[in-house]
Order: C-alpha cells, then structure tokens, then sequence
C-alpha cells in the first residue's frame, strides 16, 4: 500500500495542458466545483480517488458530476498530483 501524501501546498497540484483546455470548457459553477475538489479533497489525500485500469492504469478518478470526472496522477517522489483531465467520462 502507498505512503499516504498529503498536498497541502496547492502549488503541489499541476493542471497538465490538455486538463487545462478541459477546464475551460466547464460551466463556472462546476470550475468553482473543481477548485474545491482540488483544495479540500486531492490536496488532503489524492489517494481518495478510485485507481485506474487499462489505459490510465496508475491514475486516479473523481467524480466532478454524474458524467464528469477528474483524472490525475502522483508523483511520490516530487510529492505532486498531475491533474490530466476533466472531462466526461468515456462511455457515458
């Protein structure tokens, strides 16, 4: 089991290029949302989120809404989470 991190500095959470332009693309109550899913959940502990399979094996989701979900990764050694996406969920 991993060491629990916690990120309590928010210059600890990355928002990748592609998370980015997902963002931006969000309604302002949900980017409010995101914030502070960022700041109260993943930087507590990132290891709240569910862990990946398949192709985002080693990433973890959260949900943003019924559809939407947040992916990032973490980096123990740099003690940073790398948000990659906030998008709808593949599928739905």
């Amino acid at each position: 089991m991993p060491t629990r991190l916690a990120f309590h500095d928010p210059d600890q959470i990355r928002i990748t290029r592609q998370a980015r332009k997902d963002i931006d693309a969000l309604a302002p109550r949900l980017r409010a949302k995101l914030r502070d899913i960022l700041v109260h959940v993943i930087a507590e502990n990132p290891y709240e989120g569910k862990r990946l399979l398949g192709d985002l094996a080693g990433s973890y989701s959260l949900r943003l809404t019924y559809k939407d979900r947040i992916v990032y990764s973490i980096n123990e050694a740099a003690r940073t989470v790398y948000i990659e996406r906030a998008r709808t969920h593949d599928g739905d």
